[in-house]
């Protein structure tokens, strides 16, 4: 089972990189983050020609978050129940006998800014829906565009990023109170170069100089853990034409 998430920036804007991507990369789910559509303007149709069934929950020109797969989606939860917010920011299913949580971190603007108090508030009731998902859901795994840094090895300039929002102390906190659940990070189960990174800015050639944060993420409990046999970062997406700033991270799971 392949799992693979995307954050890719406007979802009308990037339709076709998506079916040319799952058409050379058939994953079973796909996770996609900034949809940035309202529900009525979903491309349901395309997707589904595609081989992929789809749920969604959206909002116009910002955020939106959904799920693609290829198996039956079921008991499907929109949002945070703990948690009362007007952005669509989560969406939960049922797929192959895995629970599938995409996720669209708030970014947070800069450190203490009320945005960036929001992004905590909104991981703390984060944590505390996920500890409840995971007493009733052994096989969990959290797919998404988590804004968020782990460690300095995961951003190209650790020394400019120091303390700055993506990187600060206490989202780094945040996210380890997720890996103290008993989440573990998929990428760092394996080997992989130095200087491997998710998104790259836009600005002063990001990519090209390999500037670039890894902060999307793919988080499997234990017993995914014990499956899961690869996760690796695409950069393919990255160098295609009007390009997402963020590429694919896929996580290949064998069968229990």
């Amino acid at each position: 089972m392949k799992l693979a998430t995307w954050n890719v920036n406007s979802l009308n804007v990037r339709l076709a990189h998506v079916l040319k991507w799952l058409e050379e990369n058939p994953v079973d789910v796909l996770c996609i983050q900034e949809t940035k559509l309202t529900d009525d303007k979903f491309p349901t149709a395309a997707i589904e020609a595609a081989g992929y069934q789809v749920v969604f929950s959206g909002q116009k020109t910002y955020n939106g978050v959904a799920i693609l797969s290829r198996l039956p989606i079921e008991d499907v939860v929109k949002n945070n129940p703990r948690y009362e917010d007007a952005q669509q920011r989560i969406l939960a299913a049922t797929i192959g006998g895995v629970r599938v949580v995409c996720a669209y971190v708030p970014n947070g603007q800069a450190v203490d800014t009320e945005k960036y108090i929001y992004k905590l508030g909104w991981l703390q009731s984060f944590r505390d829906w996920l500890a409840d998902e995971l007493a009733k859901h052994p096989n969990l795994a959290v797919l998404g565009d988590y804004n968020i840094a782990p460690e300095d090895r995961d951003v190209h300039d650790p020394a400019a990023w120091e303390g700055q929002v993506l990187c600060s102390d206490k989202e780094r906190a945040a996210l380890q109170a997720l890996f103290d659940l008993g989440l573990q990070d998929s990428f760092r189960l394996f080997e992989h170069p130095e200087k491997t990174f998710s998104w790259w800015d836009y600005r002063m050639l990001g990519f090209q100089k390999n500037k670039g944060l890894r902060i999307d993420h793919i988080l499997l409990s234990a017993p995914l853990v014990a499956r899961c046999e690869a996760c690796i970062i695409d950069r393919a997406p990255r160098k295609w034409e009007q390009p997402s700033d963020h590429a694919p991270v896929i996580a290949t799971l064998v069968p229990a």
